[in-house]
């Protein structure tokens, strides 16, 4: 993954010397569950643990005469331990001490990513506090709708982040399972007993069933999830990106003192994290993609799955880190223009009030189409000739038999449609 996308605490856990250490951590794992099954001596686990070390160089160099990455790790491990190295690895094939590290890395990687939602969340909820009462235009088609506040837009964002933080945790538990169960899933040269052992010290559970992999629908579920939370950012984003857009320009990025936006125009303020976001979360969803290709797979196993997850393991970790603390510390420090919400709201002159309206005339025996009729016939003229839609509706002969102008009146009030506002708040944050 390209450097400036990585944070240094989530770049660690791809490196290779994390990797390997995660590698040995399986083999001794193995090791002290044949010793307590009385498989292998005890004494020579505990020389195991004692002298086992690797060397990230000496693995590389080995493995460009092997061209094994699992057999120079174990001659370089056996350069370590001497005599007892015999212990290590028996009875065990390559891809149960990769798929079961494999799964100590993805979960080491999604726990980090789980703290970051819950970081995002607290952040989102306070500016969500803090502009609940602070009145927008909804839109819908771009148009505008009713009105709403923004403190309801962000309301909604916290709601689906938390969903995914829900579907975070499931991918996370279902990829927690390990397999040391041999070369085609059938425990011929180790036993179920040792795996669950095995698997129990290093914080995992045994799969019900494998061959000589993990089955890959795990892995897809995991990768799945990244991309769903990608896209809940990139909505976000998305949505940040229109609201800065000079004709709007409800809300921004924040701009630090001496960021520029062009080098040709020195006036611009530009959307570019959040527009960044929005490019990155195409990467995260084709990720995914190839997560869901590798699950058929030839037989017991073939290895069509293994280049692709050195890619999208450290790329989708690493990219939706980043992205959530870049998104994080743009709501943090969003800039809000509460006047602006204000002069769009009143730039259809009234007419975010037709629904109310239209309900009146129902609700006073006027058939409802024939009530859409009447109001329509005067939003329309709005749209045409810039004309108050309060005023227009005042001077319909035809509603005036229906409505009296204080009802009208009483209509054109904001405080309508915020008289739930309590309620909702209550359900998303309890």
């Amino acid at each position: 993954m390209i450097s400036r996308y990585t944070r240094p605490e989530m770049g660690r856990i791809w490196e290779d010397e994390n990797r390997y250490a995660k590698w040995l951590k399986v083999e001794i794992s193995a090791c002290e569950a044949m010793a307590e099954e009385g498989l292998i001596p005890a004494e020579a686990v505990l020389n195991i643990r004692k002298k086992a070390a690797f060397s990230v160089e000496r693995i590389l160099e080995i493995e460009e005469e092997t061209k094994h990455d699992i057999i120079a790790f174990l001659t370089n491990v056996e350069e370590h331990v001497g005599p007892d190295s015999r212990y290590i690895h028996l009875g065990l094939t390559s891809s149960d001490v990769l798929d079961t590290s494999f799964a100590l890395l993805l979960k080491e990687a999604m726990e980090r990513i789980i703290q970051d939602v819950r970081d995002f969340l607290k952040v989102i909820k306070d500016r969500a506090m803090e502009h609940k009462y602070t009145v927008t235009i909804g839109r819908s088609h771009g148009i505008h709708a009713e009105p709403t506040t923004f403190g309801l837009k962000l309301a909604v964002w916290y709601s689906e982040m938390n969903r995914n933080l829900k579907r975070l945790t499931e991918a996370n538990d279902t990829i927690g399972y390990g397999k040391l169960s041999g070369a085609v899933g059938t425990f011929a040269n180790i036993s179920p007993r040792v795996e669950s052992l095995a698997c129990k010290k290093l914080g995992l559970k045994p799969a019900d069933i494998s061959t000589q992999i993990i089955q890959r629908d795990r892995h897809a579920q995991y990768f799945t999830s990244l991309a769903i939370l990608a896209g809940t950012m990139e909505k976000i984003a998305v949505e940040i990106r229109h609201l800065q857009r000079t004709e709007v320009l409800e809300a921004e990025e924040p701009f630090a003192k001496g960021q520029k936006g062009s080098s040709a125009m020195p006036h611009k303020k530009n959307p570019i994290g959040c527009e960044n976001i929005s490019g990155l979360a195409r990467l995260v969803r084709s990720n995914c993609l190839a997560a869901m290709e590798n699950m058929a797979l030839w037989h017991e196993r073939d290895i069509s799955h293994s280049s692709v997850e050195r890619v999208i393991a450290p790329d989708s970790t690493i990219v939706i880190d980043y992205m959530l603390h870049r998104l994080t510390g743009i709501i943090s420090g969003l800039v809000v223009h509460p006047d602006r919400m204000t002069e769009n709201l009143n730039k259809t002159k009234g007419l975010i009030f037709s629904q109310q309206i239209l309900i009146r005339l129902a609700e006073s025996g006027v058939e409802r189409q024939n009530a859409y009729v009447m109001v329509q016939r005067n939003a329309m003229k709005v749209w045409d000739t810039g004309h108050d839609f309060k005023g227009l509706i005042m001077e319909d002969d035809e509603i005036g038999k229906y409505l009296d102008k204080a009802e009208i009146e009483e209509v054109f009030n904001l405080d309508y449609h915020l008289k739930h506002v309590d309620d909702i708040f209550e359900r998303v944050f309890g």
